[in-house]
């Protein structure tokens, strides 16, 4: 092999501490730690990594079956021109399709119980396209919202928490009133429960309700609808899309993209993912520092062989390099079963923690509270390229302070008391 010498010493001694000998057989089993401690922290890093990025991804999916990718919104209440505004937006390359929309608060009323709720009026033809809120209803489908029939769709827990059952009566009570002789009185219409959607989501499910948009024109005394929904054909580049209409349609119209209006949740958990990627480190970190005890003990025990290589005329930057690539070396065994292990559990959690359940007669994820039944996970590149390389690093840095101490060593007082 043409192999620097010191790489083919640096692997010799990585292979023989594998073999155990009776010698340095501790010096192996504090290796084994080392390497085991360095993949089971990399594997939990993936692991936990991935279960929040599926968490993220599916919740994400649930508010973008019911919220739009951008929405366009009139700071003067209405948008008279909707049309020609979606002619206008729909030039851009990223916009697949624009929705009129109503959006005005309400209260609910049914027999003794009130509730607040975002009436939200829509076009059944147009809707479709820019949101799945139509695959997610009990009942009649979307297309029921007939203009004039005033039919409404209520959120799943919407309608447990006002009793209301499909074929029902409730009563919507719009904010503004008519002002009488008699003094103001509240606008209200009885609306007829078509179906309810169950997004998944409980901030929509519980505060979200749907009708025909010519009826919310109606109710409301609006000309026009007050917003524009669109949907995007890349949902990732919403706030670049976003940022690039409001400098095109002026100071008037408000442009908002699905990450700002929920710009809070995100936010937590981003902060939540840091952290436990920072809290998940210090395994890696603990498991990689094992490997300055592992070292200065081989150190300790290679004193003389270090000093017949310094005699034979290596030099202290090559004994340095020697421990050094041992060192590395027992880190990138570490990362490589790290990664393998992580991206197996991950890739496959679907089928483990039903087993684990079964097995222990307990449930992690009760569909009741969660709203889901699965472990959901997403393995990212983003992730898994960073943890190898902060693992690897950790491992490195962990190795120069035994391989200095090797380079130091003197080989006349090595060799005068072994």
């Amino acid at each position: 092999m043409n192999l620097p010498f010191e790489i083919r010493i640096g692997l010799r001694y990585t292979r023989a501490g594998r073999r155990a000998r009776r010698r340095n057989a501790f010096i192996s089993f504090i290796s084994a730690i080392s390497i085991a401690g360095i993949a089971l922290g990399v594997s939990a890093l993936i692991v936990v990594l991935s279960v929040m990025n599926g968490f993220q991804r599916d919740v994400r999916d649930r508010m973008l079956s019911v919220i739009p990718h951008l929405q366009i919104e009139s700071l003067d209440a209405s948008l008279s021109d909707w049309r020609e505004l979606a002619h206008r937006v729909g030039a851009d390359p990223e916009v697949v399709a624009g929705a009129p929309l109503v959006q005005a608060q309400g209260m609910l009323v049914r027999e003794d119980v009130v509730r607040g709720a975002l009436i939200s009026g829509v076009d059944p033809a147009l809707e479709t396209h820019v949101s799945d809120i139509a695959n997610h209803l009990n009942g009649a489908p979307i297309e029921a919202l007939a203009p004039g029939e005033f039919g409404i769709v209520l959120g799943h827990e919407l309608a447990r928490a006002l009793h209301a059952e499909i074929g029902d009566k409730v009563t919507l009570v719009a904010p503004e009133g008519n002002l009488t002789p008699a003094g103001i009185v509240p606008r209200v219409k009885q609306f007829r429960v078509l179906a309810t959607f169950s997004s998944g989501h409980y901030e929509f499910d519980s505060a979200l309700a749907l009708v025909n948009l010519t009826d919310a024109q109606k109710l409301f005394r609006m000309p026009a609808p007050n917003a524009l929904r669109l949907r995007l054909r890349d949902m990732q580049r919403a706030p670049q899309v976003a940022a690039r209409l409001s400098a095109l349609l002026g100071p008037n119209l408000l442009v908002q993209d699905w990450s700002s209006v929920n710009k809070t949740w995100f936010a937590a958990t981003q902060i939540e993912k840091r952290m436990m990627f920072l809290i998940l480190t210090l395994i890696v970190a603990v498991a990689a520092f094992n490997l300055v005890s592992t070292l200065v003990m081989t150190v300790t025990e290679k004193h003389a062989d270090i000093a017949i290589l310094r005699t034979l005329g290596a030099s202290p930057r090559s004994v340095m390099a020697i421990f050094m690539i041992q060192g590395a070396l027992v880190g990138l065994l570490g990362v490589g079963l790290g990664v393998t292990g992580g991206l197996l559990l991950a890739t496959h959690l679907e089928a483990i923690v039903p087993a684990i359940e079964q097995l222990f007669g307990i449930r992690f994820l009760d569909p009741s509270i969660y709203f889901i039944s699965e472990l959901p996970s997403d393995p990212r590149a983003a992730d898994i390229v960073p943890i190898c390389l902060i693992s690897l690093l950790l491992s490195f840095v962990a190795t120069i302070y035994p391989s200095w101490r090797a380079a130091r060593v003197r080989p006349a007082e090595a060799l005068r008391y072994d």
